[in-house]
């Protein structure tokens, strides 16, 4: 069996190829070919956390894995990541493990992939303004993925924190080549923005309708267990993409408070969503009508992602021989 460490899947993990793996992969979600089922969690309430399992099988990815993951928002800000996960992969055709993967790497990358896959689909063709909520992993995530679907020249990075919102902008500039600035708060980083990636542990909404510029596409992967990232005036107005309907409107912790408290509160209905990636890329459903659209993508993660990201890390390392070999028997 394959074994491969953080580092290794980093090195390993393109970018832009696996913005790429996603469509087919998410083809395959929308259309019943690939299984994905829901996550289930073992939930630790006196620190807000869960450990989830994430099963999965893409038949255009050839791969059948099982992710087990963590997510405590409250390590933000410590040297521990909030998502950390393990990935296990297994011979489709036979059952047997064949490789286990660090999955913080891939969740973080597969995370901001499908953003991206989503802005490709329904950001304006010439967005070039990004709007950075949070200054964490997957915000560095996000400014990296957005820059390889859109012509990014202007990126305004806001957190709880002006110092890390800094930070992460110095970093950012040095790694992407273009403009990159800190803000001190939210509604400064959206003015004017054409994209917004919004990547925070918020319990108030950081995405407001007030704060927003017409025609600018929204993607939204916090994990808000007290609150959700994007207010229901905008989630009312916006055109709405998610990965899967079952997997987004789901009880939470599954589903989106993004999605579920304005159901609740009779501010949209669940016929709200409008379309999965899948069945955009599929052209089943339309994506954006006109210039002035906001549109929204609001991820809750699933397996699918996940496998695509472990195949392409696995054939990448049996072809340049990188990782460690155990057995099992």
């Amino acid at each position: 069996m394959l074994v491969l460490g953080r580092s290794q899947v980093e090195d390993l993990l393109d970018m832009e190829t696996l913005i790429d793996a996603l469509a087919p992969a998410m083809a395959d979600l929308s259309a019943g070919r690939a299984s994905s089922p829901d996550r289930v969690a073992a939930l630790v309430p006196e620190r807000d956390g869960f450990l989830a399992a994430m099963p999965g099988f893409v038949p255009s990815a050839g791969v059948l894995m099982s992710k087990l993951v963590t997510l405590f928002p409250h390590n933000s800000g410590t040297p521990l990541p909030t998502h950390q996960a393990l990935i296990m992969v297994f011979d489709p055709d036979t059952g047997e493990p064949t490789a286990m993967l660090d999955g913080t790497a891939i969740t973080a990358a597969r995370t901001a992939a499908g953003s991206a896959l989503s802005a490709r689909l329904l950001a304006r063709e010439g967005a070039s303004v990004l709007a950075v909520l949070g200054t964490g992993v997957q915000a560095r995530s996000h400014a990296e993925a957005m820059c390889r679907v859109r012509p990014i020249t202007d990126i305004r990075v806001a957190g709880r924190d002006l110092g890390k919102a800094a930070a992460l902008a110095d970093e950012l500039a040095d790694l992407l080549g273009v403009g990159v600035r800190a803000v001190p708060g939210y509604a400064q980083a959206l003015d004017g923005a054409d994209i917004a990636a919004a990547t925070t542990h918020a319990q108030e909404p950081v995405i407001r309708r007030s704060w927003l510029t017409p025609g600018v596409h929204i993607t939204s992967v916090g994990f808000n267990p007290e609150g959700r990232e994007v207010d229901g005036a905008t989630v009312a107005e916006a055109l709405v993409c998610v990965e899967t309907r079952q997997a987004a409107l789901a009880p939470f912790p599954a589903g989106s408070n993004d999605l579920l408290t304005p159901i609740r509160d009779g501010v949209i209905t669940a016929e709200h969503v409008h379309a999965e990636l899948g069945e955009l890329l599929a052209g089943s459903k339309p994506g954006r009508t006109s210039a002035d659209q906001i549109t929204l993508y609001k991820s809750v993660g699933v397996a699918a992602q996940d496998a695509a990201a472990a195949a392409l890390v696995v054939n990448a390392a049996r072809e340049r021989s990188v990782g460690s070999e155990i057995s099992l028997g």
